[in-house]
Parts: structure tokens; sequence; C-alpha cells
């Protein structure tokens, strides 16, 4: 009965926003159409306003499940039309709270105490109120100040309810006959997945000690302390922050702010998140950041809500920055050539065609002043035309567009006259210098270097049985490649001495001063296996002369 009257309300709420005028008719079936023209509302309620606000109306009117999937469709900008995504990115938090008394219930649960005996202050009316949980401010028995954050109840239950409906609307979008370009079951796989993920709060605040540990010290970002003590999976208490919204723009200017390092700041946040630690919070809207109101000459953000966040491997990372190096120098050929090494697009997509595509698309926008071009929209428009060649979907980097895309809003909202071309640049060309050289080399001993050494004992044994198995199938072939190596091998047996020698000691001098004589000790036994080695194909060779 109740899915019965949720659908009815559904459909009451499609009827009173007319979003059945989102649907071109001349795609639906022959036989579906005249349903459409039946359907009484159409002649009874007319669409006063443009489809992209109705839309977002209709979304807000259907609670806080439709809310959320709303803010994750907006982030698709490959799959919508430019107008509604832009006006789905306005949906807030900004839901009705629950009960107070039923808060207080679900945290005394959680903690198995009366709130009164786990805090020494507790605010019962709620501080925010969102689509999956509201916030209360509190004060530890210690005396810390908090906010401690609470899961909507039968929350689970609801979104389990109207994924059933998504689905369902998903599963009919897909069968039209343009509806599989929208992927929609894809869409609403994606929306689950991020929200059940949200309800673990557990997650979040694991998310945000990542955070904080990142951004120790740093003058540019701030996130707050997590109280472990009091979170549990359905509660999360975290410092309590003091800041100014960051769409509070004329507070932030009466304060002194300086706008223009503020929004520089907000960019330089963005790609050391992305490619120092390839960790990033991707919900990043104006409601979940703050400005500290201390030291307004050099202003620091407040982030909270770490419920959402991305990641990159480092193949991606390193794609992702010759990319958008490749953007800054124009350089298409590159870009397409990335794109299928990558595996971004399937290996077979001729190269010359999908260059020919990005230049199309791409050359117009960069014959504007540098200052006037969106970086997100030129990243939309190359995924756009990247589907074309059948590009897959990938998660991660959406999650990364609808970062970018929040981050470059948010920076020209403080400082319009906002570069991020000439703020971005740099950071990439700087990154990729570090991928290669010296710098590079010695990270890699230093991270590698313990477990080279302690592999290379095994080689010879790897190289024996490698032989071996080749002797077996092909021992002519064989025999010639062992006398060519015992040619060499007088000579390089003692350069090989020489670099392992240096190995060895500059991995002692970078990790191990104090296990000095393990190391010594070590290196002699992978000589002594050289030397095993050498001994070895010389007997090899032996055996084929005769």
């Amino acid at each position: 009965m109740k899915a019965l009257f949720r659908m009815l309300k559904i459909l009451h709420v499609i009827a009173r926003y007319r979003l059945d005028t989102l649907i071109p008719v001349q795609l639906l079936p022959r036989r579906i159409r005249p349903l459409i023209y039946l359907m009484p509302w159409r002649y009874m309620i007319r669409a006063k306003k443009n489809r992209a606000v109705r839309f977002r109306l209709a979304l807000e009117s259907l609670g806080p499940v439709f809310i959320k999937f709303g803010q994750i469709l907006s982030t698709r900008r490959d799959l919508l039309p430019d107008d509604i995504a832009l006006e789905l990115a306005k949906l807030q938090d900004q839901v009705p709270p629950f009960e107070s008394a039923l808060a207080v219930s679900i945290i005394e649960k959680a903690l198995g105490e009366s709130v009164l005996d786990a805090f020494s202050e507790f605010n019962a009316n709620p501080l925010a109120s969102a689509s999956i949980a509201q916030v209360h401010e509190a004060k530890l028995l210690s005396g810390e100040e908090v906010v401690v954050k609470v899961i909507r109840p039968n929350i689970e239950h609801t979104i389990h309810k109207d994924m059933v409906m998504l689905k369902t609307i998903a599963a009919w979008i897909d069968k039209l006959p343009d509806g599989k370009r929208l992927r929609p079951l894809e869409v609403v796989e994606d929306y689950k997945q991020t929200v059940f993920d949200e309800l673990d709060l557990m997650r979040e605040a694991a998310n945000c000690a990542t955070l904080r540990r990142n951004f120790k010290d740093s003058e540019l970002l701030y996130i707050p302390e997590i109280y472990w003590d009091y979170c549990r999976t359905n509660i999360m208490v975290m410092e309590k922050i003091e800041g100014y919204a960051v769409g509070d723009i004329k507070a932030l200017k009466a304060c002194g702010i300086d706008m223009k390092l503020l929004a520089e700041r907000g960019v330089e946040i963005f790609f050391t998140q992305v490619f120092r630690d390839s960790f990033f919070h991707a919900d990043m809207h104006p409601g979940n950041i703050f400005v500290s109101k201390q030291h307004p000459e050099n202003p620091q953000y407040i982030g909270i809500d770490f419920g959402i966040i991305g990641s990159l491997s480092p193949e991606d990372l390193n794609y992702l920055a010759q990319n958008l190096y490749a953007f800054f120098n124009r350089d298409y050929r590159k870009v397409a050539q990335l794109h299928v090494d990558s595996g971004w697009v399937p290996k077979e997509t001729k190269v010359h065609e999908f260059e020919s595509a990005i230049r199309t698309v791409l050359e117009p926008i960069f014959e504007k002043p540098l200052a006037e071009i969106s970086f997100g929209q030129v990243l939309i428009r190359l995924f756009q035309t990247a589907r074309r060649f059948d590009m897959q979907v990938q998660p991660q980097l959406v999650l990364l567009q609808k970062t970018l895309l929040n981050t470059e809003g948010l920076g020209r909202q403080l400082y319009p006259e906002l570069d991020l071309w000439q703020t971005a640049k740099p950071f990439i060309a700087n990154w990729i210098k570090q991928q290669v050289g010296p710098k590079r080399l010695f990270h890699e001993i230093k991270q590698n270097g313990p477990s080279w050494l302690e592999k290379a004992p095994h080689i010879p044994d790897m190289l024996y049985k490698v032989l071996e198995n080749q002797i077996k199938h092909s021992p002519s072939d064989v025999h010639q490649s062992i006398i060519k190596i015992n040619e060499e091998n007088q000579f390089r047996l003692k350069r090989n001495k020489r670099v392992i020698i240096t190995v060895g000691l500059v991995v002692i001098g970078i990790l191990f001063h104090e296990q000095f004589i393990q190391i010594q000790m070590l290196s002699s036994k992978l000589l002594a296996n050289i030397s095993f080695s050498g001994a070895a194909v010389m007997w090899l060779t032996t055996i084929f002369k005769k």
C-alpha cells in the first residue's frame, strides 16, 4: 500500500511540474505516443517555468532520496543537456529536520548511554539538516565543542523503496529508441553505490581522518578532528568548526579576505588532493566549505562532509596529467593517443580520426581568451566527444569532473577574473617533471630498494629454471644464447659487482644506517649467487659443446 501511495505521489509531481514535456514524443514507439496525449494534465496544467527549473523543483518536492539523486545526476554532464545539468547543480541538502527526540534516541542507542552522561552539553535543536543526516551541537565531558552527525531514521528503507522505482523508470527509459545513450541503468547503479556508502558514518570518519593527516599543519585547508570513541555506523562526532560560509561573499569581503588568493588556493587544494595524495573530497559544493575567520590576509579553507571521496590509480594519474598538459599546449594528437594508451577508448580506435574530432570540438573554445574558458567544460566536451568513439564510463573520472566543476565554479564566484589555466599549468608541469629524472629514481630506490635486495638472491635460481625449461623445448636456440651470454659474462660480472655494491650503499645511506652489518651480509650473498650464475652458464656451455 505504501508503495502504491509513493507511486501516486511521483505521478502527482510529474503532472504538477509537467515533466512529460521533457520526453521527446517523436522518439517514443508509435503505440505509446497516443498515451502521452491522453494525459489529462496536458490540458489542465501549464508549464510556467523552463524545463530545467521544473525538473529541479520536482526532485526537491520528492524528498531527500531524489534530491541526492539529482545531485549525482548533475555530475553526468556527458549525458545531460547543459541547462538541466547546471540547474541540478543548484540542488542543496536543505531539507526539513526530523524530530529531535528521535535523534536523541538514535544517539543514546548507538552509544549505549544517555546523552546527558555522554556529553556535558547537548543541543536537541539541530544545527543543520541534509538529505541523509542532520547535525547537533554538543560538548564533550573533557570540554571540547563538537558536532554530532546522525543518520536519518528509516532512511535505508526509504532508499530501497525509491531505488526500486528509479530502476523501473530507468529500465523503461533504456528501452526507448535513444534511451541506451543516456545509460539510465548505469546512472541509477552509480547512485545506489554512492548513497549507500554515505550511510556508513564510520567510512566518512575514516575519510575525514585521512584528509586531516594529508593536510596536517597546512595553510591551505583545515580538516576537523574526529573523536573515534563516539563514532558508530549511524553517528559521528567531530570537532566543531567556526568559519564563514564560502558562498557568503559579502561577509568574506567585509572581513578583509584576500579573494584572489582564496580563489587560487581553492584550485591549489584541488590539484594537491588529486595529484599529490590521489585522495580528493568529491562533494565540494558551497554547503560543505567554509573559510576560517582567522588571518584574512592568509585565508584558509575548512572542509566538512566527507561521505564522497574520489581516488585515482597511478596509471590514471599519469595519463590525466599528460592529458591536461597536452590541453595546455593544444597537442590534440597527444590527447587522442593518450586516450587509446590508457584504455579509455578501444585499442582499435583510429588515432587520426579521434584527433580530428577533438580538434573540431576544442579549437573554437581555445579561440577565446584563457580567462573566459571553463576548464571543466573543456573536459566535459572532451568526454562527450570520446563517447562517440565508444569511451566507457570511468567512475573515478566522473567524480573528478564533478569536483573540478565545483572548484572552478566556486573559484570564479569568489574571484571572477580567476584564470584557472594559468593557475593550474605550473602545478601540472611540475608534477610531470617529478615523475621522471633523478628525484623519481631516488624515490623508487628509497621505496623499493629493500624489496629489490630481498629478491636479488633468488634471481640465479629463477634464471636457471627459465634456461632449463627452454632447453627442453628449443635446445639449439638456447645453445647459441648461452654461448653469447658466456662471452659477455666475464666482463659484466665485474661491472655488476660494482653496480650492486653502489646500489646497496645508496639504500644503506637512505634507510638502513642501523642495519649496516645485515645489508653487508646480504650483498655478499648476492655476489656469491651472481658468481654461481656465471659458473652455471659456463657449465651449460660445456655440455652443449660436447
